[in-house]
């Protein structure tokens, strides 16, 4: 029988504020940024210490395989970083060197999209010579996600209506991309990148199991820095129409995101609190999913029909 494994794919981040800019061209391809903009994400990368996700990514491959054992399928999880270490062609190869012959591949992006989840299947089919390989591509709508969401959102949101005196609104986010990405087609034959309407389908299926919210309203957050136009709407003009509207209280909850990073760290907790703040609005945000167990759940359902998937072939 041949020996399985699991690989989970994240984006990476550095450990250190001086490795960013090494950090940046891997994210760019090597294409060099302006000056000002890696010291603009330095600067951001100071405010909050360091950015967790590379360290929060591999404690949830520790809880998948957990999960993976008590459902009876005991098999190893490796954790591979597009952007830093440890880097998925790194992984690969420790994983061929362990004997491993099929790999059921689980991208920890569950909105799918050519600029996010499309790289992550390249990294892994470079070094994946000789292996099987099942990857999922999209898991935008898993019921356990979107309840893994609502778990953490129904106590800030209870919180807050408490503070505020009344049911408090909520606004979901997920990170913008180009519009070029969305706009052309993404396989060749006139169909489209999904990347917007899985988001916006996880942010209905999270307000769906959340009743008490009286109004909810999505935008796409942390446009990128590298030229071009980013879909949305922003963040921000979302915020500057609902300060209009009178909204005075909000729940922010990305729901792009598996865990705390700097677009959590600082371009929630900061960039955005404070702005709202100079339009009146009191802005608070739920605990990422980080170690959630409903998360590990998921995660694990996906990567045992991955590895059945391959066991039939």
């Amino acid at each position: 029988m041949a020996k399985q494994a699991v690989l989970l794919l994240a984006h990476g981040t550095p450990e250190f504020v001086e490795q960013i800019p090494e950090y940046l061209r891997n994210v760019t391809g090597g294409r060099p940024l302006p000056e000002a903009v890696v010291l603009e994400i330095q600067h951001r990368y100071t405010l909050i210490g360091h950015s967790p996700l590379t360290e929060i990514t591999l404690e949830q491959g520790r809880l998948v395989e957990a999960e993976l054992a008590r459902a009876g399928q005991p098999v190893p999880v490796y954790v591979g970083m597009r952007n830093w270490r440890p880097y998925i062609a790194d992984v690969v190869r420790q994983m061929k060197a362990d004997g491993v012959e099929q790999i059921a591949v689980v991208c920890l992006a569950p909105q799918n999209s050519r600029t996010s989840v499309g790289l992550y299947r390249k990294a892994v089919e470079v070094e994946a010579e000789g292996l099987q390989v099942d990857f999922t591509e999209g898991w935008a709508r898993h019921p356990l996600l979107a309840e893994a969401f609502a778990e953490r959102l129904r106590p800030a949101l209870s919180r807050l209506s408490q503070q505020a005196g009344e049911p408090v609104p909520v606004l979901f986010t997920a990170h913008s991309v180009p519009c070029r990405t969305v706009q052309s087609p993404a396989d060749g034959q006139g169909q489209p990148d999904p990347y917007a309407e899985d988001a916006k389908a996880t942010a209905m299926a999270v307000a769906a199991r959340v009743p008490e919210i009286p109004r909810w309203w999505f935008a796409f957050q942390s446009q990128g820095a590298s030229g071009g136009t980013w879909i949305g709407p922003t963040v921000e003009d979302t915020l500057t129409e609902l300060a209009k509207e009178g909204v005075r209280n909000l729940v922010l909850q990305p729901i792009g995101f598996l865990c705390d990073h700097v677009e959590i760290l600082y371009d929630v907790d900061h960039l955005f609190r404070d702005f709202a703040a100079q339009r009146g609005i009191r802005l608070e945000r739920p605990d990422s999913l980080n170690g959630s167990n409903l998360l590990a759940q998921a995660v694990a359902e996906l990567a045992q029909s991955g590895l059945a998937r391959l066991k039939s072939r």
